[in-house]
Order: C-alpha cells, then sequence, then structure tokens
C-alpha cells in the first residue's frame, strides 16, 4: 500500500510539473518584454535631450520618473494582486503599460516634454504590477528549493531585453546609422515604436486572458490564518531584502549610466562616445549570460551563498576599477555585469520565502525598492562633480558591501520570522 501511495505522489508531483511548463515559458515573454522596454530609456534619453534641448539634468528626468513609479505604485499594487490575483494581476499591468506606451502619440502631436514623462510613468506603473504579479509567481510554480533557479531562468530572458533593446531602440528612435545626427528637431521617430510596443502588450494580454494559469493556494488568505496577525515588519529577511534590492538595483543602474563617459575619460580608453556605447552590450550581455548559468547552479547550490560569492566578486572588480587605468579598468567594470546577473532574482526569491498568504504584499515592498535606480545614479553624478568619475564609484561598493552582508545573513535572518 505505500509503494501504491508513493506512485501516486510522484505521478501527482510529475503532472504538477508538466503543468507548470506552459504558464512558466509564458512568464518568460513578460520578464523580456520589461526588460526591453526599461532598456529603452537608454536610447529615449538622448533622443528627447536633442529633441527638446534639454540638460543633463532634465534629461534624467526620464529615469527619475519611470523608477519614481516604482516608488509611488509598487504598495498599491501589491495590495491589488492580493485582491485579484496574480493572474489578474498581470492582465492589469499589461493594460496599464500599454496605455502608457499609446500616451506617447499625444506627447508628440502636441510635442511637450511633461507629455513624455507622463507617459512614461503611466508605463512604468504598469511594469510595476506586471513585477509584483511575476516575479513571486514564477518563485511558487514549482519546488520552494529551487525557486532561486527558476526565477533566474525568467530574468535570464528579462536580460536578453535589456541586452536587444538599445540596439533596436537605436535602429528605431535614430535609423540604421544610429547616429544623433540623424534626430531632426522632432519626436516623430519615437511614436511608431511606442504604438507598436503598446500593441504587443494588448495581444498578449488577450493571449494571457485565455490562458489557465495554475492557483498558488499557499499563497491566498484562507490557506495562511496564522498570517492574519503577523505584519511584515515582523520578518527581517524581507526588510532586509527591501534595502538590498533597493542597493543593487541603484548600484546596477548607476554603473551603467556613467560607463560611457567613464570610457571616455584619457587614462581609461579615451573612447568616443558612439564607441564607448557599443561596449555597454557587454556589460548588460554579462548580465544575461551569467543568469543562464546561475539558473543551472542554483539547484545545487545555496542562494544565499551564491548571493554573498557574486557581491563579492563585485567588490572586488568595483576596487579595481576604481584604482587601475587603461584596459584593466575597463574589462574590471564590464565583468560586474556578470556577476550582479543573479542578484535580483536571487534576493528576490530568498526575501519572499515564507511569507504565505502576504507573499503579494512583500513582492510590493520589494518592487518599491526598485526606486534605488533613480536615487543612487544621483549620488554617484554628485560625487562625480565633486571629486571625479572614478572614485565616484565607491558609492556603488557601499551598495554591493551590504549586499554581501544580506547574501551572509540571510538564512539566519528568515529563521525569526
Amino acid at each position: 500500500m505505500s509503494e501504491i501511495n508513493t506512485n501516486q505522489s510522484f505521478a501527482v508531483k510529475e503532472q504538477q510539473n508538466k503543468n507548470y511548463l506552459l504558464p512558466l515559458t509564458a512568464m518568460t515573454t513578460l520578464f523580456f518584454l520589461w526588460g526591453f522596454i526599461t532598456v529603452l530609456n537608454d536610447v529615449l534619453i538622448p533622443r528627447l535631450k536633442g529633441v527638446f534641448d534639454l540638460t543633463y539634468f532634465e534629461a534624467m528626468l526620464v529615469q527619475f520618473c519611470f523608477f519614481g513609479a516604482y516608488f509611488i505604485v509598487s504598495i498599491p499594487a501589491g495590495i491589488l494582486v492580493k485582491q485579484l490575483g496574480y493572474k489578474k494581476g498581470i492582465l492589469t499591468g499589461l493594460v496599464v503599460a500599454s496605455i502608457g506606451c499609446m500616451l506617447f502619440y499625444p506627447a508628440v502631436v502636441v510635442h511637450e516634454y511633461w507629455l513624455f514623462l507622463g507617459a512614461l510613468f503611466v508605463l512604468a506603473a504598469g511594469v510595476t504590477v506586471l513585477q509584483v504579479s511575476a516575479n513571486p509567481y514564477v518563485a511558487a510554480l514549482g519546488p520552494e528549493k529551487t525557486a532561486s533557479s527558476r526565477l533566474n531562468l525568467a530574468q535570464a530572458l528579462n536580460a536578453l531585453g535589456t541586452t536587444v533593446g538599445p540596439y533596436v531602440g537605436g535602429i528605431l528612435f535614430f535609423g540604421t546609422a544610429g547616429t544623433l545626427a540623424a534626430s531632426a528637431a522632432s519626436a516623430e521617430s519615437v511614436k511608431v515604436p511606442y504604438l507598436m510596443l503598446a500593441a504587443a502588450l494588448l495581444i498578449i494580454a488577450i493571449v494571457f486572458a485565455f490562458i489557465k494559469l495554475p492557483d498558488i493556494e499557499g499563497h491566498k488568505e484562507e490557506n495562511n490564518p496564522i498570517n492574519e496577525t503577523r505584519s511584515l515588519t515582523q520578518a527581517p529577511h524581507l526588510t532586509m531584502g527591501v534595502l538590498a534590492i533597493f542597493c543593487y538595483v541603484g548600484g546596477e543602474v548607476a554603473i551603467g549610466s556613467f560607463l560611457v563617459n567613464f570610457f571616455g575619460e584619457a587614462h581609461i580608453a579615451g573612447l568616443e562616445e558612439h564607441a564607448a556605447a557599443a561596449l555597454i552590450s557587454y556589460y548588460w550581455g554579462g548580465a544575461m549570460v551569467g543568469r543562464f548559468i546561475g539558473s543551472a547552479l542554483l539547484q545545487k547550490i545555496a542562494p544565499s551563498k551564491a548571493l554573498a560569492f557574486n557581491a563579492c566578486m563585485v567588490i572586488a572588480l568595483l576596487l579595481v576599477t576604481i584604482f587601475t587605468q587603461g584596459d584593466v579598468a575597463l574589462y574590471a567594470v564590464l565583468a560586474i555585469g556578470l556577476f550582479n546577473s543573479i542578484m535580483f532574482p536571487t534576493i528576490f526569491s530568498v526575501a519572499i520565502e515564507r511569507l504565505g498568504s502576504l507573499t503579494s504584499k512583500g513582492s510590493g515592498w520589494l518592487c518599491l525598492a526598485i526606486v534605488g535606480g533613480a536615487l543612487v545614479p544621483l549620488l554617484q553624478g554628485y560625487i562625480a562633480d565633486v571629486v571625479n568619475i572614478q572614485q565616484s564609484f565607491f558609492v556603488p561598493l557601499v551598495c554591493y558591501v551590504f549586499i554581501a552582508w544580506y547574501g551572509l545573513n540571510v538564512v539566519r535572518l528568515a529563521k525569526k520570522w
């Protein structure tokens, strides 16, 4: 009898894994799409700067409005997903993001910069709802011990989007020459790409409406009555995870934002802007490769140990970047992308472990911390102005020191929940 029960249990688990294949495949399209959308900002910034004759500070409002949406929308998004469920949360995010893309059309027609910023905020709000829904959902589609592996695989597709996004965006916004000289004082070239994205988002929303996605029973309130009397502030692995996400996104975006100027320094490489920009694909491409590798390794290695190791490697590479010159500094800073790879999905998955019915709310907290991408680069910019650009890399270094600490202590923190 026990053998029969064992076989039945194995059959159920095997069937569940098969049932998860379709939703996991569908979810990877979302990760690719929002990676593509997010990195388009790097191409949109010089486009709008030229069109509206903006200062660098004014142009950086693009990133501020985009990442600022995470801070404003994440908590309401977590509450929304908790009420509606993951599938309806995903549909809501897709529709809102599509509306944001469509708002680029009137922004082009009216030709007002603030309308572009408003459209970006709405677009980012939709992406925020998607992140709050999709990250914990992918982590829950299978055994808890391999959650980091699944999330890293999905985030690898996100990294693919960030790798191809600048290349495609450069062609769409500036033409095949990919130069700012090709951009007249018009924002017309921005209109068609975002309308195409709006159509793609709506089509994906329609497809998701007809896909049967499995419910995550353990994340439902009625299945976790014990959590009703508990507050997320009592979960130190989550609260410290929020700071870790803030540090990671802030550090990653800050490093990427300064690469072109850093490579232009005479004692580093002395590269022209177009040549320096071409090297950025190696930074983001390294993150993509690292996530595919990490997805496999994290089935064998504890996520906390992998996180601590990668953070220590980034710290070492940043020290090389700060204290050396020439090709050594150049290759060191580019290599950071490879070790950045697993950090976001790994921090996310370990931070929401054991939250049960509070998972969607915890996901909202973590997505709120993505605002680090708006604030840390500003601090590094201030240091670069006051001291120099090379010494300014101490700012992200401090961020990765905290991430290393979190990786070393998250298991102990989780036991307190």
